[in-house]
């Protein structure tokens, strides 16, 4: 039979075809542009119908988190709507790290995925349609380096101000799942927390911070290869203008309530980050986050606080991040949500592991506990 044919150069594609013999091939990841890191994968397979592909990625040991692929599940979709997770098995000794994948499609065309992608072309939807809805104002906050625009929505009337951020590292993609469905939620008139939260508060929404790393296939990078999320202390027009342009329209709002939204390699649960460890840090500042992480707990067994990132100690914390330099600016609450690749220990799911589905309704969660959070 005649082999199969890969290619990824499409919005957010990634991997290198080193061979390709019938349904089997050997691939590697492409390192993000200017940079080591090296994670997320997004590839289409065709000419497969009713054959069992055997996909094996190479040299996964010297990826961004190689504890990252240890028990983790590929991710499928022929439709691109619907993904499945697939048998995937990972072998730390074979040829520099192997992720072996199998899978046996229905049709001639299969798209895997380290997670569920969120196109630029979807993001653009997110946007307009949002934009679209009653009492809802669009701003173009700045460009990126490749002069893409840095997309805000702003809506309510209240004076708590609240900035929602996603997708500073472009690979994690649960981030602007978790934005769709909070938008979904806070664009509804019909919706009672969403009409009280905008009657309260102004919301500020940066559905993507990074649409350069976005579209280029990157798993943590922008067009220069920098992490914008340790750009925050200092970020600068030549390496970072999409932090410039954010934290400068902070400044002008302030800061009462703030959430960046993220994925975890490793880790296969949801879980905040937050700001223990900033200068000049009371009791009073810390017990804004740890109270509405405590609601959040309560409200959905989506997320728990049993595992997460080792708290920092006082004065130790890491000012060059979003939530700690934004804390500390502000005297705010701020956290950064993480949401797994992997599927979720607590709460499993066996057909599809954690969801673009899951990541949706977290954000809507994530509204219901800002409400109650205002309340006490």
């Amino acid at each position: 039979m005649n082999d199969v044919s890969i290619d990824a150069n499409f919005d957010s594609g990634n991997i290198e075809v080193l061979s390709i013999a019938g349904a089997s091939a050997r691939l590697a990841i492409r390192q993000d542009h200017m940079s080591e890191f090296k994670q997320w994968f997004h590839f289409r397979v065709a000419g497969a119908a009713g054959r069992e592909l055997e996909i094996r990625i190479t040299g996964l040991e010297a990826s961004a988190y190689p504890l990252g692929w240890p028990d983790y599940n590929c991710r499928v979709s022929e439709d691109r709507e619907f993904w499945t997770a697939t048998e995937t098995s990972y072998a730390r000794s074979e040829d520099g790290g192997t992720l072996t994948v199998h899978y046996t499609p229905a049709s001639d065309i299969a798209w895997f995925a380290y997670f569920a992608p969120y196109s630029m072309e979807r993001h653009h939807d997110l946007v307009s349609e949002a934009a679209a809805s009653e009492g809802v104002a669009y701003r173009k906050l700045g460009e990126s380096l490749d002069g893409q625009p840095i997309d805000c929505l702003s809506f309510g009337d209240g004076d708590v101000q609240v900035w929602l951020t996603a997708r500073q590292h472009p690979g994690e993609t649960q981030a602007e799942w978790w934005m769709e469905g909070m938008l979904e939620l806070m664009t509804d008139p019909a919706d009672s927390v969403a009409r009280e939260l905008r009657r309260r508060c102004t919301f500020h929404v940066v559905p993507n911070c990074n649409p350069d790393g976005s579209r280029r296939g990157h798993l943590r990078t922008n067009a220069a290869g920098v992490n914008l999320n340790r750009e925050w202390q200092s970020p600068s027009a030549e390496r970072s203008p999409e932090v410039l342009a954010i934290r400068n329209a902070m400044d002008a709002t302030g800061v009462d309530f703030a959430m960046d939204v993220h994925g975890d390699e490793a880790i296969p649960a949801c879980f905040f980050a937050g700001y223990e460890g900033i200068p000049g840090l009371t009791e009073e500042h810390l017990a804004k986050f740890t109270r509405y992480r405590a609601i959040l707990d309560r409200r959905t067994p989506d997320f728990q606080t049993a595992k997460g990132y080792p708290v920092s100690q006082p004065g130790g914390a890491n000012m060059t991040m979003c939530t700690t330099q934004v804390a500390h600016r502000f005297q705010c609450a701020a956290m950064t949500l993480e949401m797994p690749y992997k599927d979720h220990d607590d709460a499993p799911d066996a057909e599809q592991n954690w969801s673009p589905e899951r990541c949706k309704q977290l954000g809507k969660d994530c509204m219901g506990a800002l409400l109650e959070w205002l309340d006490t």
